[in-house]
């Protein structure tokens, strides 16, 4: 186990699941056998996520990675062939093409035919596509088994590992099938961070930023006191930025996991982002496309009469300072229109949008004027 600094973030349990804890820091692999279960010191059931018994007696762990993590995966599995259990490493592919309900077939068989029980654990690791399907693999084999996350991306450790939500994606739009499946634990590793091609690092602040503006504004104020550092995992702000992005997150799904209100706030900026993904084909990054729906909602909450200019303005800046895209094709806007309504925060056919009120005071718009709808668009579109 490593002797350098550990921040633990811990994520409180609600309907009926048990908490966790998020651990960030640098080479923290060591720590994952012991949020697994060690085999030689097996201790009392408890209750967890879905019902499954949780025994430190774990026999069989299936780590799933992408293809791009093809060494770490297979590195991962043979440490943990190492200490005793039974490990096999599944492929799956890169990004959102993993995000399918054939590739979730495909790790069902892998489970299957490696006699996985309900006692038995998954370890996702790889970017926030790989932890969604990690974590929907491990909600619906024998109706939940318990997994843990070692994200690899900045979207991956301030957002799709934490929290609970899992899925893959459809033809007709993203993440529309899932459960809440929270993990026994996540591992965020900093040092998998000094690899990653800058723009999926810079992809990922868009994430980061979010949580700036809805709830901890020292993290637009540590991004505008540098841009440039903060494009770059080697920046003095790095770990800072991350564990606030976490804590935010932290702090939202532990009281309310199932979105049925404050979660919502999450959103900002992803109605408009899901549906460019969509019309994409999910062939642009997520953060890019966050980062266009946040422009988006700046304007929309300016329009509507909520949001101050300079809070709106400011948006501009601090997504363009770290390289983030502010617009998207005007010719669009139609099909955007359509793909929106079949996101999963539409209610009916009444669209729904987070906006702030302010600064760190995020709020929902239901159902906005089509022309005021259009105008924000216009800002945006090119």
């Amino acid at each position: 186990m490593s002797n350098e600094a550990v921040t633990r973030i811990h994520v409180a349990g609600t309907a009926g699941t048990e908490p966790y804890d998020v651990l960030v820091g640098r080479h923290l692999l060591g720590e994952l056998p012991g949020l697994i279960g060690d085999k030689a010191h097996p201790s009392p059931a408890t209750t967890l996520n879905g019902g499954a018994s949780r025994h430190t007696e774990v026999q069989r762990v299936a780590v799933i990675h992408p293809e791009a993590l093809a060494e770490t995966g297979e590195a991962l599995r043979a440490d943990l062939a190492g200490q005793g259990y039974e490990a096999v490493a599944i492929q799956v592919p890169n990004a959102e093409e993993a995000k399918t309900a054939e590739v979730a077939a495909y790790c069902w068989k892998a489970l299957g035919q490696s006699g996985f029980t309900r006692t038995d654990v998954v370890v996702g690791v790889g970017g926030g596509a790989t932890t969604d399907l990690a974590g929907f693999v491990a909600a619906t084999w024998l109706r939940g088994v318990r997994w843990i996350a070692v994200p690899t991306t900045v979207l991956g450790m301030v957002d799709a590992a934490v929290g609970g939500k899992t899925g893959i994606n459809t033809a007709e739009g993203k993440n529309l099938v899932g459960a809440f499946h929270p993990p026994a634990g996540v591992l965020c590793d900093l040092a998998a961070l000094d690899s990653l091609p800058v723009h999926d690092y810079v992809s990922g602040l868009a994430e980061v930023i979010k949580a700036g503006f809805i709830a901890d504004p020292v993290i637009l104020d540590l991004i505008e006191s540098d841009p440039e550092a903060a494009r770059t995992p080697a920046g003095p702000h790095t770990a800072e930025l991350i564990e606030r992005s976490i804590k935010v997150k932290a702090d939202v799904v532990s009281s309310d996991l199932k979105e049925s209100g404050l979660r919502e706030i999450l959103n900002y900026g992803h109605t408009l982002g899901h549906a460019i993904e969509k019309n994409e084909r999910y062939k642009w990054r997520h953060g890019a496309a966050v980062a266009v729906g946040m422009h988006f909602a700046a304007e929309l909450g300016r329009l509507a009469g909520r949001l101050d200019d300079a809070t709106a303005d400011r948006h501009r800046t601090v997504l363009e300072s770290v390289g983030l895209p502010l617009h998207y094709r005007h010719d669009q806007w139609p099909k955007l229109v359509e793909n929106m309504k079949v996101d999963k925060k539409s209610r009916g056919s009444l669209l729904r949008f987070v906006v702030l009120d302010g600064l760190a005071k995020p709020t929902v718009l239901e159902g906005p004027d089509p022309t005021v709808l259009l105008a924000a668009y216009g800002e945006v579109g090119q």
